[in-house]
């Protein structure tokens, strides 16, 4: 039995060997939420990894499901455009009236050069700078919550950690620091992707939200243009020559920022929140965390393997291409699916296991491949890390003592809610 059917709950959604291939579409969000999605990647990694859909919510599209397929596909730039959009869903109407471009979603050389200005601040010299400060902070969450009762560790833990890093790196108003979770929930929220409280918003709610953004950007901007030496996101765009021109269209900036966020907010917390669950849905995998704290940086790994924080990212193809016996037209969407990729078991053993001291942990997708391979990616694993060092500095374990609520998203791999009990060690 796989782990999928083992861990099935009766849903309205069909047993995916139950359709015919053209009729799975893996895209449907609900199928996320309720963690259905594991059964339909199984059948498309073994019968059909590349695979047509040619009807959904968001058009048509292709599925690349297997591991190695996706990184031919995520490092070949040149016939896989990033160009636009790199989610399933296509622009909002109204959105290109509202552009905010961004370097995730370019190809170069426009991408490296944006890219290439902002890298300084999560490069590992300044990281090494910060680690102090971030485990001060760290350690300060973790002792100012409840011993013994119940809280929502995603409110006062994923949440607030990495909006702290996130107001570093942007040298952000600290009393402010909110308003930046708020801004990355919005950018994403939609009935299309994600189901927060703002997936309802009007699209002119949703405009004005955002134009306040630019608005406090824009001053934090001309604060610092002038400044040469700042480290901080802002500050490195306002003063690099290749990008301090942005100033011209204001909305790329918006973009650009927009997008520091949200790769700064999304991928983490929820890796803090879905760590969290496997452990306590794994516990002997805890136990053997307890035994040997040695294994924290590996089960870092894990975690992000394990959670994908972001199930997908697509591309466009420039030119006819074929990969899998498939012919994929120039034009055709293409959805790189990361998620399925991690449980892909010719590229890793067990996948379907959550194995904190698994040989070669840092072998996985969720942090893509190529030119637009997260470039946070060991901000995170710092994060991480440092978290669950003072985790087991002052606790037995951290209890789930509730349903796990999660977002209704096809892109985010997100929980919204999860009620936990500490518990202290025992003297």
């Amino acid at each position: 039995m796989s782990f999928a059917e083992d861990h099935r709950e009766t849903t309205k959604f069909p047993d995916p060997y139950s359709l015919p291939l053209e009729k799975l579409d893996v895209s449907d969000s609900g199928l996320f939420s309720a963690q259905e999605h594991w059964r339909y990647f199984e059948r498309l990694r073994k019968e059909d990894p590349v695979h047509y859909c040619p009807d959904s919510e968001f058009g048509p599209y292709w599925s690349i499901t297997k591991f190695k397929d996706i990184v031919a596909v995520d490092s070949n730039f040149k016939v896989f455009s990033s160009d636009k959009t790199i989610v399933i869903a296509d622009p909002r109407e109204g959105e290109d009236e509202f552009d905010t471009p961004m370097f995730i979603a370019m190809d170069p050389p426009r991408h490296d050069v944006q890219r290439k200005a902002v890298t300084p601040a999560v490069a590992p010299a300044n990281l090494a700078k910060l680690e102090g400060l971030i485990r001060e902070r760290v350690c300060k969450i973790l002792d100012d919550l409840p011993v013994g009762e119940a809280f929502d560790w995603v409110d006062r833990v994923s949440i607030e950690l990495t909006t702290q890093m996130l107001a570093t790196l942007f040298d952000f108003p600290w009393e402010d620091r909110r308003k930046l979770t708020r801004w990355s929930d919005i950018s994403t929220a939609g009935p299309d992707l994600v189901g927060t409280e703002y997936a309802t918003m009007t699209e002119e709610d949703r405009r004005a939200e955002l134009e306040e953004c630019l608005a406090y950007f824009l001053m934090l901007w001309e604060e610092r243009r002038g400044n040469g030496d700042g480290t901080d996101f802002i500050s490195l765009l306002a003063t690099n020559p290749d990008t301090k021109e942005m100033i011209t269209n204001p909305y790329e900036i918006l973009g650009n920022l927009i997008l520091l966020i949200v790769g700064g907010n999304d991928t983490t917390r929820n890796s803090i929140s879905g760590g969290l669950l496997a452990l306590n849905q794994n516990p002997k995998e805890f136990e053997k965390l307890k035994a040997n704290p040695a294994l924290v940086p590996s089960m870092v790994s894990e975690i992000i393997r394990w959670v994908t924080p972001l199930a997908h990212m697509r591309r466009t193809a420039l030119e006819d291409y074929e990969i899998g016996g498939k012919t994929i037209k120039k034009g055709d969407k293409v959805v790189m699916w990361y998620i399925s990729g991690n449980r892909d078991d010719e590229e890793i053993d067990r996948p379907n296991e959550f194995i904190i001291d698994r040989d070669k942990a840092r072998h996985h997708l969720s942090f893509g491949f190529g030119i637009h391979r997260c470039m946070g990616n060991r901000v995170g694993e710092m994060q991480l890390r440092i978290l669950w060092e003072e985790i087991l500095n002052r606790f037995d374990h951290v209890e789930v003592v509730g349903d796990a609520k999660r977002l209704d998203s096809n892109f985010v791999m997100g929980i919204t809610e999860m009620p936990v009990v500490l518990h202290p060690k025992k003297a």
